[in-house]
């Protein structure tokens, strides 16, 4: 359907075990991701692009560990292992995801001083990425979502995709989860009250 796009969602090694912020299971689902995007038209990935000493990393905060939390000017963070620094090997894309069907790559995290898991804005909730704008010119009103992690950067593009509009659906057998803290039950309620649809 022209009206839908498929939203692969920062399928990086950093992601991947073995990575520097490894999730679960991640790499189990390239094949089924590479399957899924043989059905769509359109297809847009997101890439996870940090500075080196970005904000959000703890090694950039003393006597701070990943994974506990510190208050930045936007609100709370969670202080994160170095990860996906741009130009790196755990930056790029898993090497069985094939690169070739994305029609846009949209690099999010950019900015130093500020961390980015949603597609469409900085964790801010108000610098916007542009993809917004690019959907609403080419004529998308529906995302399917997949990729990594559920409860982060898969979540959050849900959420703000339902906020702005669009018709937003999750495959979770196409993600997987941090599920730092009980992060994952917090979040899948917050999606479905927005009315995601999760499949």
């Amino acid at each position: 359907m022209t009206d839908t796009a498929l939203l692969v969602i920062d399928m990086q090694n950093d992601f991947c075990p073995g990575g520097a912020l490894a999730v679960a299971g991640g790499d189990e689902i390239v094949q089924g991701i590479n399957a899924l995007m043989a059905e769509h038209e359109n297809v847009i990935f997101t890439q996870d692009w940090h500075p080196a000493g970005h904000l959000s990393f703890a090694s950039s905060h003393d006597g701070k560990a990943p994974f506990e939390m510190t208050e930045m000017p936007y609100g709370p963070q969670v202080l994160w292992p170095d990860h996906c620094i741009q130009g790196s090997h755990g930056g790029q894309f898993h090497t069985e995801l094939e690169q070739d069907r994305a029609q846009m790559i949209l690099r999010k995290g950019f900015r130093r001083e500020i961390d980015s898991y949603s597609a469409f804005f900085e964790n801010d909730h108000e610098t916007p990425t542009g993809l917004d704008g690019y959907l609403q010119t080419r004529g998308i009103s529906r995302l399917l979502m997949v990729g990594l992690a559920t409860d982060f950067c898969v979540a959050y593009s849900a959420l703000d995709g339902a906020r702005l509009g669009y018709d937003v659906t999750v495959d979770t057998a196409l993600c997987r989860a941090i599920d730092l803290d009980g992060s994952l039950a917090a979040m899948t309620a917050k999606m479905k009250d927005a009315g995601v649809t999760l499949i």
